[in-house]
């Protein structure tokens, strides 16, 4: 049958993915499409859930079987009808991670091409590209083999000597007493395992930390096992300091790190490179110093190099250089480590990668692109998503900031409201049907909030002294305590070093809200993020007199048959999982036994289906109530308590991390972009979360972009006056009012323009 649809339209009949109902909609191709709404309206299933997934798996069926099971399989969404796709490049806001070998350079591609500039015309001549590598042999630095700086673990945070090996003198917590781990050594016949470990002999410690070349018997159910025995300092480097850091949790890499030591490789001096790399120059610099660089200096180096042979790798590296400069990272270096990346920068790093393709017809997607962007970098990002456009692609962007709105050849407003009230489409047209149509963005885009004139009065000051941390150029401020304090500044300029790197360590008892991941398994949702599952499951407990890990799917109450999932998932090889209701269950997760426990009526099936709103009506517990408020406060009442966290959107996970944190007790709060995924809707509620604590006797302090923020302070520390090693200073201190009026600031210009706009 041939379609009749418009091949100039992607087209989208009956989408039914979480929240959307039935979505009808045609999205032009070659065309920017911007789609808006408040967060948990369904942008996010509609364009990554619904239009990348199938994009995805439409192309993955191309391949043959065989790379089919080698790759990431992809359900078909739910909908009637999706056509005219084309292959799609999806650019999120994941961070890039990586371990220590993991570079700006690396991820982009270009330390590749300098390694092949400087095999051809680096003097002397010392070899082909992999002498150049830090990851290869031929090239890594043989003292601490191309990390640039010695990790290794402390013995003396490793071991508490006043203890016995039966005491847990070891103290990384995989060796606890009884463990598997625990258990290689104590049962090895090595050592007195009453002994402490202040009276081992130095060949005894030696054994213990080093191991040595023997045999060792273990004694087990399944019989007498021969293995090596491999010292504690081995076996600890071994299973974390070689494997990648990015297979751990965030958890248990914070956990490693209690036990770590880190000095500069004294050979290297950081370089990474051995001897015969660093002794290669071109024009008096060795690639070392070159990765060290920040882009723009590196710009005017290349530009330098005259030898007809360096034509091809000179023009490949300074296009991808100058694609970073466009894009607004000119102050970051090749030798940046891309586990430092904030989101933004990471998504942004991603970009490069995608600008200097032939390929066409593709769509490209983008999810917050503006994220981490000061408002004078944003027409950067606007250039580079109309670059695509008009190399005859699709772009896709899921948005909330103005500017970017503003260069929408389509608008998709998606709501009304979020969650089950929203799953619909309200507007689709161009920005100026937008601005004149009765939605919330519509409306609110005539909106913002007003400058605060009357400020609140310190109760004291919070210190940083002559810090020089990366950029920093030995910046003393004082932040005010008690108040609501913005720290701003273009991208680069220093206001995170300044905070997470000099503030935050004097300040350990700070509440850090930042912008790290909630935990988005299928296992983890709202109740259990924020502990309100443990006050459910005891009063459950109390209500039955049984005991509370019956109400939890994740132990002894789960449904035997789903393993408290819900779900049945089918593996089918290279095709796509099946997934299927739980027929013992319904559903529901817990066993039958469980689900007749009720508590006032309700089993606990049932308090999980229910939104935060209903769940305050029904429970009474004090302490319970006001976690359920927090939620109410984030803007998050119409979420119920069960829904996985894999299906909320990246605003609503933000904001069930602000919320698990607003009902912790502390004086001193630090955020870090909390805007980030909010749409203007939810702006001055996120301002009245913010100012109930600093009304509670706490002290605010906020690294934010956003302009209605801004506005909202009471005292402003403004970085600049540019990024990279041109900022690292205070350019302005003082009240809203004062930085609309100061001209030497960015961020008072974009301020100033900002007020003038309101007028009209």
């Amino acid at each position: 049958m041939v379609s009749l649809v418009n091949a100039n339209d992607i087209v989208i009949k009956g989408a039914r993915e979480n929240n959307l109902k039935n979505v009808n909609v045609r999205i032009p191709k070659r065309k920017i499409t911007i789609f808006t709404g408040v967060s948990g309206s369904g942008k996010s299933s509609l364009v990554f859930d619904t239009i990348s997934v199938e994009a995805q798996r439409q192309l993955n069926e191309t391949f043959s079987a065989y790379i089919r099971n080698r790759l990431p399989r992809y359900s078909q969404p739910d909908a009637d009808l999706i056509e005219n796709l084309s292959t799609a490049v999806v650019i999120d806001q994941k961070r890039l991670g990586g371990n220590s070998r993991s570079t700006v350079g690396t991820i982009t591609d270009i330390n590749a091409m300098l390694r092949l500039l400087f095999s051809r015309i680096g003097k002397p001549f010392i070899g082909n590209s992999h002498v150049f590598s830090f990851n290869d042999p031929a090239g890594m630095c043989p003292e601490c083999s191309g990390v640039g700086q010695v990790v290794q673990f402390d013995v003396e945070k490793l071991l508490d000597r006043s203890r016995s090996l039966n005491d847990g003198a070891i103290l990384f917590p995989a060796f606890k007493v009884g463990g598997w781990l625990w258990n290689t050594y104590a049962h090895s016949g090595l050592f007195d395992n009453d002994k402490q470990l202040a009276e081992y002999t130095q060949e005894e410690m030696d054994v213990l930390l080093h191991g040595k070349e023997s045999k060792i018997v273990y004694n087990t159910k399944g019989g007498a096992i021969e293995s090596d025995y491999e010292g504690l300092l081995p076996k600890l480097t071994r299973l974390y300091l070689k494997r990648d850091s990015s297979e751990l949790s965030e958890a248990k890499r914070e956990s490693i790190d209690r036990f770590l030591s880190y000095s500069e490789c004294s050979l290297c001096k950081g370089s990474r490179l051995n001897q015969e790399a660093l002794g290669c120059r071109i024009n008096g610099y060795n690639i070392a110093q070159c990765a060290a660089m920040e882009i723009g200096g590196l710009i005017r180096i290349i530009e330098a190099i005259q030898e007809p042979v360096a034509g091809p790798m000179k023009e490949g590296i300074l296009t991808r250089l100058n694609h970073l400069v466009s894009i607004g990272l000119e102050y970051l270096s090749l030798d940046r480590q891309t586990s430092t990346l904030s989101g933004g920068e990471s998504q942004r790093i991603k970009m490069v990668r995608h600008l200097s393709s032939s390929l066409t017809d593709m769509i490209y997607i983008f999810d917050e692109p503006s994220v981490g962007l000061h408002p004078r970098d944003v027409h950067r990002l606007n250039g580079m998503l109309r670059q695509l456009r008009d190399k005859g692609n699709t772009v896709l962007v899921v948005e909330h900031d103005r500017e970017v709105m503003e260069i929408a050849d389509y608008i998709i407003d998606v709501g009304p409201h979020a969650g089950a009230r929203g799953g619909t489409i309200v507007y689709d047209g161009d920005f100026a049907g937008l601005l004149r149509a009765d939605t919330l963005t519509g409306r609110y885009l005539k909106q913002s909030l007003p400058l605060k004139t009357s400020v609140r009065v310190p109760k004291g000051q919070m210190s940083i002294a002559c810090t020089s941390l990366h950029n920093l150029k030995e910046v003393t401020v004082d932040i005010p305590a008690g108040v609501l304090t913005v720290v701003t500044g273009v991208a680069g300029s220093g206001k995170s070093t300044l905070i997470n790197g000099a503030f935050l360590p004097s300040y350990p008892e700070a509440i850090v809200i930042d912008q790290s991941a909630a935990g988005t398994s299928i296992r983890s949702n709202p109740a259990t993020y924020t502990g309100i599952m443990d006050d459910i499951r005891r009063l459950f407990a109390a209500a039955n007199k049984v005991s509370a890990s019956l109400f939890s799917f994740n132990s002894k109450g789960a449904c035997a048959n789903c393993q408290g999932l819900g779900m049945i998932y089918t593996d089918l090889a290279f095709l796509e999982p099946i997934r299927t209701t739980c027929e013992v269950c319904a559903g529901r997760r817990f066993s039958d036994e469980v689900l007749a426990y009720k508590l006032n009526g309700q089993s606990i099936s049932d308090v999980l289906a229910m939104t935060v709103r209903e769940a305050s009506e029904f429970f009474s517990k004090k302490e319970l109530l006001r976690k359920l408020q927090t939620l109410e406060d984030v803007g998050l009442g119409y979420v119920t308590l069960g829904q996985p966290l894999s299906t909320l959107s990246g605003g609503e996970c933000q904001r069930i991390k602000l919320a698990e944190e607003l009902h912790k007790e502390g004086s001193l709060y630090v955020m870090d972009e909390p805007t980030t995924g909010l749409h203007m809707s939810d702006i001055s509620g996120l301002m009245d979360i913010m100012n109930r604590l600093v009304d509670g006797g706490n002290s605010v302090v906020v690294i934010e972009h956003n302009l209605d923020v801004i506005k909202s302070a009471d005292w402003i520390i403004d970085m600049g006056p540019e990024g990279g090693h041109r900022g690292g200073h205070i350019v302005f201190e003082g009240t809203p009012a004062q930085l609309a009026a100061a001209e030497h600031s960015i961020t008072g210009t974009y301020l100033r323009k900002a007020l003038h706009s309101d007028l009209f």
